[in-house]
């Protein structure tokens, strides 16, 4: 009992703090939330303001906004600790690094996936999404974001001791975004037609509960490779 209470408190603790610098430091929170409304902003101006138009283009817009927004954070999951010594002392401890791994990983998205989530019905209705596309946006955002921040934190990892690993980073984990944009803009469309989506919401569900499973390892791996 006394070892799992351990690993729930350095999960806890790993997790607060990385939540608590990114209040101090707002800019991490604020700008990929700015990013977001900015360019959901723009396509409307870009294409034209024609409700039918913006309504057919909205789940593209939308997911690729999230993607690129979620992406202007992936390279300080690790950063900071790496350059301030913390996180060798974490690989070297008795604990998992999975377990650390995770506690980063949640921190990520509750920074930059959550903010998206709770705010999509209003950038919808900017898009002039209906009700059920709106439903189906929140839902798959839900599932999709954490999705994203497991998948680049393997990318983060991988070049977290790189000076200039920012394009390589987009190099590494845009491809593997592709099926996460694929199966939510198609459970966003399934929906605005008035049709079943369960099944795009199966698939990424099944890809949310694999990344939970082998990112962990996957980004402890990466980590131990580039801080040695």
């Amino acid at each position: 009992m006394q070892r799992q209470y351990s690993y729930r408190q350095l999960f806890l603790s790993v997790y607060k703090k990385d939540v608590l610098l990114a209040f101090r430091q707002r800019s991490e929170i604020i700008n990929p939330l700015l990013f977001f409304l900015i360019v959901i902003s723009l396509f409307p101006l870009g294409i034209g303001p024609e409700p039918q138009l913006l309504a057919r283009m909205a789940p593209g817009i939308i997911w690729v906004a999230a993607l690129l927004s979620t992406m202007l954070g992936l390279d300080k999951i690790f950063r900071d600790d790496y350059q301030d010594g913390s996180l060798e002392q974490l690989l070297m401890s008795p604990y998992p690094t999975s377990l650390i791994v995770v506690a980063k990983i949640a921190a990520h998205w509750t920074i930059t996936g959550l903010p998206l989530v709770l705010l999509s019905p209003m950038f919808g209705l900017l898009l002039n999404l209906d009700t059920n596309s709106m439903q189906a946006a929140v839902v798959t955002l839900l599932i999709g974001t954490p999705l994203l921040s497991l998948i680049g934190a393997i990318g983060a990892g991988l070049t977290v001791g790189l000076q200039k690993g920012g394009i390589l980073l987009s190099l590494l984990v845009l491809p593997l975004y592709i099926p996460v944009l694929i199966f939510a803009t198609s459970a966003i469309d399934t929906s605005a037609m008035s049709l079943d989506y369960t099944a795009q919401l199966a698939i990424l569900g099944a890809m949310l509960a694999v990344g939970l499973v082998m990112a962990p390892f996957a980004v402890s791996s990466a980590l131990k490779v580039s801080v040695s």
